[in-house]
């Protein structure tokens, strides 16, 4: 009887064995292409993004969206990919997104609001395909009024919070000056941006002892996002003009504006610029560790892509919804590392981010009291 307990024992153990290593071995994703694995036991899916005008690495919403959707591939095991239109016309994006779901890409992302219209017919040609719209909520090139479907999710972000805690930081730090800001197309986006940082900078000039200037000839809209030379010239004019510091929301635009900063900077001069979407520091890098980045507006849209994954991998995909990531659920604010940025101005932005969170602080999504 002992002998036959002993027996049965070890075959139930030999037994776990086998079906452990088993699941192990099941649980391995290695799908090819762009797929990473995953460890885990929750399914794995394709999904796909179309790129907007620019590059994939254009420092904005496409690398953004696509490190989002990169580390959807390493920790969730997801098949990615993306695709860049010929054009930015709807029929170019939809192409691609045709492409996308030919190729068994069922889930998709869209960086911009230049995708709008697109989407909107996309999510009713493709009904059993989901659609992630960052920055824009679907509509008909004739009626802008938002039809966010059960297979979309629209996403924004608040912007002016960024450029809030972000004006707020650069006059702490520089205490006094001249600012500016350059902004690409002159879109609700941008122009949030624009207006929060104008109020951040008031409101240290009014509460924090700082003395930041703006003037009104220093606030410039370029009107495209890719004119990198024309980022330059505005940039030298107003640092010529005595502006110390200029805050680009601009895409390629401001990589212009933030060559012509090194440029300087490699000749001694201080000069400096407010990044913008992600945390720019190492783009502004001219000698050793020097960045001119003195710190950056972000809205965390790599977060915001691989959120969504992350909620189809877990059957939450918030279908039919309109999400807005802003300062209190930590989907803008400022990088978690700021070099440029003293302990003790770190230690005033805190102290408004938190007042910002409980709603001490309020900050105007419009025009508002701006500086003059």
């Amino acid at each position: 009887m002992k002998k036959s307990l002993v027996t049965i024992v070890i075959c139930m153990l030999a037994f776990a064995m086998v079906v452990g290593c088993g699941s192990k071995n099941n649980n391995t994703n290695n799908a090819g292409g762009n797929a990473g694995t995953n460890e885990g036991t929750k399914a794995s899916f394709k999904a796909g993004m179309v790129t907007d005008s620019g590059t994939i690495d254009d420092k904005s919403f496409n690398q953004g969206t696509w490190e989002g959707l990169q580390r959807a591939t390493k920790d969730l095991g997801v098949e990615t990919k993306y695709l860049k239109p010929a054009g930015t016309t709807e029929a170019d994006y939809l192409k691609e997104i045709g492409n996308l779901y030919d190729a068994g890409f069922k889930v998709i992302v869209a960086p911009g609001f230049k995708f709008e219209t697109a989407i909107f017919a996309a999510q009713d040609k493709y009904k059993d395909a989901k659609f992630v719209l960052i920055d824009g909520a679907p509509h008909t090139a004739d009626d802008f009024t938002p039809v966010v479907k059960e297979n979309t999710v629209s996403i924004f972000f608040a912007e002016h919070e960024s450029g809030f805690i972000a004006g707020v930081a650069t006059a702490v730090q520089l205490k006094e000056g001249e600012a500016g800001f350059i902004g690409g197309m002159e879109i609700p986006a941008v122009q949030k941006f624009n207006w929060g940082f104008q109020q951040g900078v008031k409101y240290a000039n009014d509460n924090l002892g700082t003395k930041i200037s703006i003037k009104k000839e220093n606030v410039v809209y370029q009107g495209s996002f890719d004119n990198v030379a024309a980022g330059g010239q505005l940039a030298a004019q107003m640092y010529d003009r005595g502006v110390k510091v200029i805050f680009t929301a601009a895409g390629g635009v401001g990589v212009g504006a933030i060559n012509e900063a090194k440029t300087r900077a490699k000749a001694g001069k201080e000069v400096w610029i407010v990044g913008v979407d992600g945390d720019q520091f190492k783009d502004g890098v001219y000698e050793g560790d020097k960045s001119i980045i003195i710190t950056s507006a972000m809205k965390k849209v790599n977060s915001a892509s691989f959120d969504m994954m992350k909620a189809e991998q877990d059957g939450t995909f918030p279908g039919g919804k309109t999400l807005t990531f802003d300062i209190k659920n930590d989907g803008v604010g400022l990088p978690e590392e700021n070099p440029n940025l003293s302990e003790d101005t770190m230690t005033k932005v805190n102290d408004v981010e938190a007042k910002m969170k409980s709603g001490d602080i309020k900050v105007a999504a419009e025009k508002g009291d701006l500086i003059k």
